[in-house]
C-alpha cells in the first residue's frame, strides 16, 4: 500500500530526514516511534505530499508522490490524515466540517454527504454532537470527529500524526478505542504516536526512529522482545518504566 524508498529531506543545510526505507502492506498497522525531533512526523507527512522530499521515492497504492504530474489533492482525498490539533473548521458545525470535502472534493451532494457524516459520526459515537461546533466538545471528541472526517473520504489508508498528544490523559483512551477498531477492521494504518500501549496492543509492526534514521524496523514482538539498536534499547527503557 505505501512504499518508501530511500528517501532524505532538508530544511536548508539541516538534514531531517536520511535515507529512509520501509514499507506498509494492505491492512497493516505501522506504528512510527521514537524521541522527539527524530523525523517521525516528517516521514509521515511525506507520504501524503504535505512536505516535500529531495530524494528518494514514496509511491501510495501505485500513485508516486513525489512525481510532479502526481495530482497530489486528489492523492490526498484517498489517504485519510489525522493531526495533533483536530484542524477542525471553528466557524462550522460537526456535521459541515464531515460534509465540507465531500462535496467539494468527491463531488458527493449534500444528502449523500450528510448520511456518510453522520453514518461515521454515529461510528465514533459523537452523532448526537452534529448540530455543534468544535468549540462546545472536549479534546478528545474533537479527536474523534477529526478521525470520522478522514473516513467520510473512503481512505485506502489512514496517517496518524501524534493523535493523543494534545489530549488530556482521560481522553486519550477514547480516541485510541476508535483506532483499535479500525485497526481490527482491517484498515491500512501508519501511526506516529508515543503510545506503546496501543503498539503492543494493534501494530504489526514497529518503526523506531531518531535523528532522521529509521533505526529499526521489526515486528511488534521483535520490537518490544529484544530491540537490535541500543538507542531503542534505552528508548524503551524510558518510556515503559512508568
Amino acid at each position: 500500500m505505501i512504499e518508501i524508498k530511500s528517501v532524505s529531506k532538508w530544511y536548508g543545510e539541516f538534514q531531517v530526514l536520511t535515507d529512509c526505507t520501509t514499507t506498509v502492506q494492505k491492512s497493516e498497522v505501522v506504528v512510527v516511534c521514537g524521541p522527539s525531533g527524530s523525523g517521525k512526523s516528517t516521514l509521515i507527512k511525506c507520504v501524503n505530499g504535505l512536505e516535500p522530499f529531495q530524494s528518494g521515492e514514496i509511491i501510495v497504492k501505485g500513485t508516486s508522490v513525489g512525481d510532479p504530474k502526481t495530482n497530489l489533492s486528489k492523492l490526498r482525498s484517498h489517504v485519510g490524515m489525522v493531526f495533533q490539533n483536530f484542524e477542525l473548521f471553528p466557524h462550522m458545525t460537526i456535521i459541515d466540517n464531515l460534509t465540507i470535502a465531500q462535496e467539494k472534493v468527491l463531488g458527493r451532494n449534500k444528502e449523500e454527504a450528510r448520511d456518510k457524516g453522520m453514518k461515521f459520526l454515529d461510528r465514533v459515537g459523537l452523532k448526537i454532537q452534529a448540530p455543534k461546533h468544535p468549540g462546545q466538545l472536549s479534546g478528545g471528541q474533537q479527536q474523534r470527529v477529526a478521525i470520522a472526517r478522514a473516513l467520510c473520504m473512503d481512505p485506502i489508508c489512514m496517517l496518524f500524526d501524534e493523535p493523543t498528544s494534545a489530549l488530556d490523559p482521560e481522553m486519550i483512551n477514547e480516541v485510541l478505542d476508535v483506532m483499535v477498531e479500525l485497526a481490527k477492521e482491517g484498515m491500512t494504518m501508519m501511526c506516529v504516536t508515543h503510545e506503546m500501549g496501543f503498539a503492543r496492543k494493534v501494530a504489526n509492526r514497529v518503526i523506531f526512529m531518531d535523528h532522521g534514521l529509521i533505526v529499526e524496523d521489526a515486528t511488534k514482538d521483535d520490537f518490544f522482545g529484544t530491540p537490535r539498536s541500543d538507542r531503542a534499547q534505552q528508548f524503551l527503557a524510558k518510556i515503559l518504566q512508568h
